[in-house]
């Protein structure tokens, strides 16, 4: 029977394991471990538990849990039960990256929303601060619409 990630023993001292760690986890800010659990979680043939995923990356289940949560929250990483189990497994979206282009468009509303209700508490401040306060407003309103441009033109080309 194969383990969840295949023949190719994809466990913690693979040198493609490490390079998601180091490659992915810096450039989306995350934990090393992050990153290498995505690069499990991608390669992997079959939805893997928290136990699979503690033995292959050779990790605590703080670490695991951890890392799967921020997984999720990034929108790449779907965790669910399978029909007939109590335990959750995870799985690497099969839109993942949607749902990481979603979840970039969430936190950038975020930040669009404190910039235009920071302006409201605005008026008494002295012009500079007015000034950084717009600046701010204007950039995550025109991050806010690219990132939406962008995220219906890659479901468009994933689709044609």
């Amino acid at each position: 029977m194969l383990s969840p990630v295949g023949d190719e023993g994809l466990g913690a001292a693979n040198p493609l394991i490490d390079d998601f760690g180091l490659h992915i986890g810096r450039a989306m800010g995350w934990p090393p471990m992050a990153g290498r659990a995505a690069g499990v979680l991608m390669l992997s043939e079959a939805p893997m538990t928290m136990v699979d995923l503690q033995n292959t990356l050779e990790a605590s289940k703080g670490s695991v849990s951890e890392m799967t949560r921020l997984l999720v929250l990034s929108g790449t990483v779907r965790r669910f039960k399978e029909p007939g189990s109590r335990q959750y497994v995870y799985e690497w979206r099969g839109d993942a990256w949607v749902g990481c282009l979603h979840h970039q468009l969430e936190q950038t509303v975020e930040l669009l929303t404190l910039a235009e209700n920071a302006q409201t508490h605005a008026a008494d401040l002295p012009e500079p601060q007015r000034g950084r306060l717009r600046e701010m407003r204007d950039y995550y309103t025109f991050m806010v619409r690219h990132i939406e441009a962008i995220l219906e033109e890659y479901k468009a080309a994933r689709e044609g």
